[in-house]
């Protein structure tokens, strides 16, 4: 299909892969991803990809899953930006659709890549932990110096994880942080119990989503007595960019269109920190962009991208034509 003077040609691929080892989180176990890949020409022949994967777990996936595919079928293979930036801007357009049109759009717009001066390349990661007691193994053989260490809590019974807590700090260097990530998993009475023990931890370099995403009060309230990043709380009201003043945890394949956020970043707005949603090639490519800058920033912090527990192969290319080859 050829673009008109105006407009773009569309071409979706799906893809699907498992991740080497699953991921246990209070939501439940991530094994395996699932999407569309994007490959958006205009009318002059240049070239944009973008990456459709919904982040969900269980029946969520399958209904979110369903929600983009319907909507890439009824796309058609042509259309004219007016209608591209409609469709992103739509409030009942799956965010990660969203994200790929808005990703394929700015490359082919110049805003990334080559005639921007080429993909920035990730800046160190913090390290995942598993969760539960195999934390503390991983821990024991990991290099501590100044690195970042991000723990999965609420996963098992909190008297156990408060035992492995203190393992943990045990072991943990003078100069490492700690992230601990309930996923919205704990109470106000569990988390703070948990801020009673961390508040004077210097070692500590915040809570991530503690309590549930709409107990914003509650969140408030535990951010005065130690840091807190705000991630599924984002992702269930999107204002809460613009107003929370404390860390944000930013998942850019999964909150719509990506273009605002490189802009804010490239401006230098503190507080941010990426986080990987295990993307292909194709959607990775914008999550260490996006990373480099955030570490050129006034705040800079260690990514999450969870060095180790994605595949490798030519799905994860940095050359986004290798990735949609392997896609087929």
């Amino acid at each position: 299909m050829v673009a008109t003077s105006d407009g773009f040609s569309l071409q979706w691929r799906a893809f699907r892969f498992v991740l080497p080892r699953p991921l246990q989180t209070a939501h439940g176990r991530l094994a395996e991803r699932r999407g569309w890949l994007l490959r958006l020409r205009n009318a002059s022949g240049v070239v944009g990809w973008g990456e459709a994967a919904p982040l969900t777990l269980g029946e969520q996936q399958a209904g979110a899953l369903q929600r983009v595919e319907a909507t890439v079928a009824a796309l058609g293979p042509a259309l004219s930006r007016a209608q591209l930036e409609a469709l992103i801007a739509a409030p009942q357009v799956p965010c990660a659709l969203a994200f790929a049109l808005g990703a394929a759009l700015a490359e082919v717009d110049g805003l990334v890549g080559a005639a921007a001066g080429g993909w920035h390349a990730a800046p160190a990661s913090a390290q995942l932990l598993p969760a539960g007691p195999a934390a503390v193994e991983a821990l024991m053989h990991a290099e501590t110096g100044e690195q970042t260490f991000k723990w999965k809590v609420a996963v098992l019974p909190d008297a156990h994880e408060r035992a492995v807590l203190e393992q943990l700090l045990q072991r943990l260097g003078p100069a490492a942080w700690l992230r601990l990530d309930a996923n919205g998993h704990w109470d106000r009475s569990t988390a703070g119990a948990w801020a009673e023990r961390l508040s004077a931890e210097p070692r500590l370099q915040w809570l991530e989503q503690p309590l549930a995403p709409g107990d914003l009060a509650g969140l408030e309230a535990l951010a005065q007595r130690l840091p807190v990043a705000l991630d599924e709380s984002l992702q269930a009201q999107p204002q809460l960019r613009q107003s929370w003043r404390s860390w944000q945890v930013r998942r850019p394949s999964q909150e719509g269109d990506p273009r605002p956020l490189l802009a804010a970043l490239a401006a230098g707005q503190p507080q941010l920190v990426l986080s990987t949603a295990f993307e292909t090639g194709i959607g990775r490519r914008w999550l260490h962009h996006l990373a480099a800058l955030q570490a050129a920033g006034p705040t800079p912090a260690a990514p999450g991208l969870a060095p180790g527990w994605a595949p490798d192969g030519p799905l994860f290319s940095g050359d986004p034509q290798q990735v949609w080859e392997a896609a087929a």
